[in-house]
């Protein structure tokens, strides 16, 4: 998504409102972000799966993310509040326990 041109105007009025001019003195920028696609959101799935692709591929274990499995963990790790920081985190918790637990099971060959 593109910025409206008056978004640094509407983002300023809105934090006057909530804090002391003192307080917004002390601040020496603010930062503008455009919300995450559903590309970019993909493509941070798939960096974040190079580097557990790295991690396996020590202990000589392979794995493929299909174009389904991507767009799955796209859209259930994304958070449009908090962006694609939970991306990382609903890898490891539900990837990487999969794959650990097949591999306790003697289930990757």
């Amino acid at each position: 998504g593109e910025l409206k041109p008056d978004a640094r105007s509407l983002v300023m009025t809105e934090l006057r409102g909530h804090f002391r001019p003192e307080f917004l003195n002390r601040v020496d920028d603010i930062v503008l972000f455009k919300p995450l696609g559903e590309p970019q959101i993909e493509k941070i799935v798939e960096l974040q799966f190079n580097e557990l692709r790295k991690r396996l591929a020590e202990r000589l274990i392979a794995i493929e993310l299909t174009p389904t499995g991507r767009k799955v963990i796209a859209h259930e790790g994304y958070d449009p509040v908090y962006g694609a920081r939970p991306l990382r985190r609903f890898i490891s918790h539900e990837v990487e326990t999969l794959i650990g637990r097949a591999l306790l099971r003697g289930d990757v060959e």
